[in-house]
């Protein structure tokens, strides 16, 4: 079983603000004399009012709550997934943070396939860890984490946790269900695996058994940023065993998601007849995306996401094409990492689709397929 860092270990550490929602819930009982704590009761907000209306000025006085009890028995619901076995967060962003804060110490090797979601990256050195970063699994119509190559180095190098985005961010791949339990099988008994699932509601089967299941020794992260459309809110949550979230929650941020987004995150997964929708129509457009550039010629990554990768023939024509866009004032993405510097992704938003929106790399996709 993975293990802990040894300071998070035994009754010493324990939130000292779990919240009025949280104190209510466990008096049974509403406080509405609140007198003992420094928020902005008082303050009228007379232009936050005329700005934003009633609904969302009422949601400005108050720490959000710290245990998310509304966004998770929604999420329970929907995913069947046990309450306790959810954790919300500020995003998978935070939850990537989180998770290594929970689990790593200084010096710690952790695992990733070089040059996928940078954040983690970013994070893991953050935290002091010592980052190791095998090969993307490059070929025809392919750009794959490794799955053989991070168990390898996770043994290679003791190694604390391997982070592996599935889809993969940046390049769409899917990775199925019995490769994911052969991953975590594979890795030591003590390293844990940190799955990022941000994509995840895009795959054909994100309504699948699997995709609710807790898994031992494993983190998965979701977010409300994608198929929800809240990324400017940072509401996100992990799926994991109650008595690692117990360990996640003893460092977590306690007012990390405000009242507001707690909120309207409510009544987005009140209202999941939007989202559906909107998961439908992104597939859509993806596809009609990616017919559209094979017909070019080019050569177009498969996606399970809401992007499509296109892997030029070399990162100079890539950068070309970037910059000429940007110039144009379109923005897309030119992947950071040298060694996938030649891949270009773009989302599959309408706007992609507006004729003459892309000419400049459709023009050089045809003079160089």
């Amino acid at each position: 079983m993975p293990r802990y860092p040894a300071h998070l270990t035994g009754d010493g550490l324990v939130n000292p603000f779990p919240g009025i929602k949280a104190l209510e819930r466990r008096l049974n009982r509403t406080l509405p004399h609140q007198l003992g704590s420094n928020e902005g009761l008082d303050m009228r907000h007379r232009a936050l009012r005329e700005h934003f209306g009633e609904a969302f000025t009422e949601q400005v006085y108050r720490y959000g709550d710290a245990e998310a009890m509304g966004v998770r028995t929604r999420l329970s619901a929907q995913l069947k997934v046990p309450l306790d076995h959810l954790l919300v967060d500020a995003g998978a962003d935070s939850l990537i943070a989180l998770a290594l804060r929970t689990t790593c110490e200084v010096g710690d090797a952790v695992i990733a396939t070089a040059g996928t979601y940078p954040t983690f990256g970013y994070f893991a050195k953050g935290q002091g860890c010592r980052l190791e970063e095998p090969a993307y699994r490059e070929a025809p119509g392919v750009l794959a984490p490794d799955l053989d190559a991070l168990a390898a180095a996770a043994h290679r190098e003791n190694a604390r946790l391997v982070y592996l985005a599935n889809p993969d961010n940046p390049s769409g791949h899917l990775h199925d269900d019995d490769g994911i339990l052969m991953l975590r099988k594979a890795l030591p008994d003590d390293c844990w695996l940190l799955l990022d699932e941000a994509y995840g509601d895009f795959r054909d089967d994100a309504d699948s058994e699997f995709a609710a299941r807790t898994l031992p020794g494993v983190i998965r992260l979701r977010t409300l940023s994608k198929a929800h459309g809240m990324a400017g809110l940072r509401v996100g949550y992990a799926i994991a065993e109650p008595a690692v979230l117990t360990m996640m929650m003893k460092v977590r941020i306690h007012y990390a998601v405000s009242a507001v987004s707690l909120t309207a995150a409510e009544v987005v997964l009140d209202h999941m007849d939007e989202v559906r929708q909107h998961v439908a129509d992104v597939k859509m457009r993806r596809e009609r995306f990616a017919a559209h550039f094979q017909a070019l010629g080019a050569d177009v990554l498969p996606s399970a996401t809401n992007f499509i990768g296109l892997r030029l023939p070399s990162a100079e024509l890539a950068a070309e094409v970037h910059q000429a866009l940007l110039a144009e004032g379109v923005l897309i993405a030119r992947l950071a990492h040298p060694k996938l510097a030649n891949v270009l992704r773009i989302t599959a938003v309408e706007d992609a689709l507006e004729p003459g929106r892309l000419d400049i790399l459709e023009r050089a996709i045809k003079e160089h397929a």
